[in-house]
């Protein structure tokens, strides 16, 4: 655990503050499309991500969701610190977008390291900063772009989250994140693969241009 640990955050935290992030952390590992924090419920812990991606939505009271962001290895979720420190119930829903390990964090430590260790202070200072300029992006999304754009932005953010320019996903499941019919999903798709930006295969989608 703690080579683990070193690989991924060893460039942000001293070895002392690794030490017992590695004792209080508990290891835990979610399979593709669990979901990690569901909207309205109590957070007790904080997850600092190993490996994998993970992706933050906002659900409606329909049920409806949106995508707002991803967070990746050597991330961590603003929104969750929020619900921690104010003891509130989650806005989001996060759902690993990949296989996922995490180390969770008892939220009496976020208080005593943010005290305690300068790195710590600035990491968590950091996640809020990169979250909030992701959300403003997503919100410049939805206010500034056309579906499209939207969708092709979509795509390839997702590509970059996975490492990988072949996308195993259907058009309702974009549907779905994008906050749309599957119907205009797949219009707008077989438009981006006359503009060579994409191929379409079955239940696959390979971006061209990233």
């Amino acid at each position: 655990m703690i080579e683990e640990l070193q690989q991924h955050y060893g460039y942000i935290f001293e070895e002392k503050l690794i030490n017992e992030i590695a004792n209080v952390g508990v290891y835990k590992e979610f399979k593709e499309n669990t979901v990690i924090i569901d909207a309205d419920s109590y957070m007790f812990s904080i997850p600092l991500i190993l490996s994998g991606a993970i992706k933050v939505l906002r659900e409606d009271k329909d049920g409806d969701e949106l995508v707002l962001y991803y967070i990746e290895k050597g991330d961590t979720c603003a929104m969750t610190l929020s619900c921690c420190m104010g003891e509130t119930k989650s806005k989001i829903k996060a759902v690993a977008e990949t296989d996922v390990t995490v180390l969770m964090i008892p939220k009496n430590k976020m208080s005593e390291w943010l005290s305690k260790y300068k790195s710590w202070q600035e990491y968590i200072l950091q996640s809020y900063h990169s979250r909030l300029n992701e959300f403003i992006e997503a919100v410049d999304s939805i206010a500034f772009l056309n579906m499209n754009e939207r969708l092709l932005k979509y795509l390839k953010d997702k590509a970059m989250v996975v490492g990988n320019d072949v996308l195993n996903v259907t058009h309702l499941e974009i549907a779905n994140d994008l906050h749309t019919s599957r119907v205009v999903i797949s219009r707008l798709l077989k438009a981006l693969e006359k503009k060579s930006k994409i191929e379409l295969h079955r239940n696959q989608i390979k971006i061209l241009e990233l």
